[in-house]
């Protein structure tokens, strides 16, 4: 790479505030593509006259191929740059999320949410990298926790206009909706990104994917994603079981369970100062165990609306806090590698997201399926202290 290359100026700090509202409203819409479906299901299946257990698929079949994309385009988003990877990603994301509209059988439908699942996998990597890169440094923790928390919101917030949607627009229109969104969101992103950054091309594209099979094969950090897995797939097991367990009749009692996990999302971080004084790892247990126990409550005690609404918030808040502190408990670990040590979180995340609609569906009962969770969650907790210990006998990445 030549001399004036590398000299050339760094771009100029994006304005901030638009950048944030596109970069939050996209990152509702694109995490909201798991959530959005999990509503739509008893629509889809009087549509399809098949079961909606046998769908939960749709939700499974994003979450792979989501989970792929983390892996594919992190390291590919270092490479080709930021903006140029969402320049193709999104469009892409927008074109598979129609056809997901105009889907003739469920097996269409599942093989194209798991293109539309690839496709907006391209947002989270590329758009926190860029992020972290342009916006001005004292802003950059205000941006990066708004983003954050637009992904963990974005479970409730687009269940909720699913729910309300649906009966007007129907589970197609929907979909359409969402395609038309993520147009949108391509073009606002084209608006306010700044132009790539020189990049030095070093060694072979393949050479970045190998320090993967290392940090996984590193057992501190093997234990905590296997908490992250835990962690999310219940919660999205929980949402799950609620749609089609039917221990809730009502559709109004349905869309305030789960709009009643938004303050919880949004309280959390205003505690972060507070909850920051523990180490990371003891948060993540504490939090795991918490979640074990409201699930567990839940299920001994089957609670009506009320008190259904209000372990729901608990258990949502034990989610909200456990997942930052599980990311910064394997940041620490991961050392030089850390970038791609996140990236394995996220896709860990969306891992766990594939099986928890899996895992709602096997459970015929919705008190057996909290029982369940709720060891699952013990065992999370388990795994968190037993990396902790490996960790200080000196075992790193």
């Amino acid at each position: 790479m030549s001399t004036a290359t590398l000299s050339r100026p760094a771009p100029a700090a994006p304005a901030f505030a638009p950048t944030l509202t596109v970069f939050v409203l996209t990152a509702l819409l694109v995490s909201g593509q798991l959530y959005v479906v999990i509503p739509l299901l008893p629509d889809m299946a009087v549509g399809w006259h098949t079961d909606p257990g046998a769908l939960t698929w749709l939700v499974t079949a994003f979450a792979i191929g989501y989970a792929i994309g983390f892996l594919l385009f992190g390291p590919l988003s270092d490479r080709i740059g930021r903006r140029r990877l969402l320049m193709i990603g999104m469009p892409l994301a927008a074109v598979a999320t129609a056809l997901v509209a105009i889907s003739s059988d469920p097996g269409v439908a599942i093989a194209l949410r798991l293109v539309q699942g690839v496709a907006v996998a391209t947002f989270p990597p590329a758009g926190m990298a860029y992020l972290g890169e342009s916006v001005e440094p004292r802003r950059r923790v205000v941006a990066i926790s708004a983003i954050t928390g637009a992904f963990l919101a974005s479970a409730v917030l687009l269940q909720v206009a699913g729910q309300l949607l649906v009966g007007s627009v129907g589970w197609r229109g929907l979909f359409v909706l969402s395609a038309i969104g993520l147009a949108l969101a391509w073009l606002g992103l084209r608006a306010v990104m700044s132009p790539d950054r020189p990049r030095e091309q070093r060694g072979s594209l393949m050479a970045t994917y190998r320090v993967v099979p290392s940090l996984l094969a590193n057992p501190a950090l093997a234990l905590r994603y296997l908490a992250v897995l835990v962690l999310l797939g219940g919660f999205v097991a929980v949402y799950t079981g609620l749609q089609l367990s039917g221990v809730v009749t009502s559709s109004g009692e349905l869309l305030g369970l789960r709009a009643g996990g938004l303050p919880s999302i949004l309280l959390i971080p205003l505690l972060t100062p507070w909850l920051a004084r523990l180490s990371a790892p003891v948060r993540a247990t504490v939090f795991l165990l918490l979640a074990a126990f409201t699930l567990a409550v839940t299920g001994a005690t089957g609670p009506g609306a009320v008190g259904l609404a209000l372990l729901l918030a608990l258990y949502v808040a034990a989610i909200t806090a456990g997942l930052p502190a599980l990311n910064e408990s394997i940041a620490s670990l991961a050392e030089s590698s850390r970038g791609t040590a996140l990236a394995l979180f996220s896709f860990f995340l969306a891992v766990g997201s594939s099986l928890g609609p899996l895992a709602a569906a096997a459970f015929s009962r919705f008190d057996l399926l909290m029982y369940g969770l709720a060891g699952v969650m013990i065992v999370g907790a388990l795994a968190v202290l037993v990396s902790t210990r490996l960790a200080a006998g000196g075992r790193r990445v």
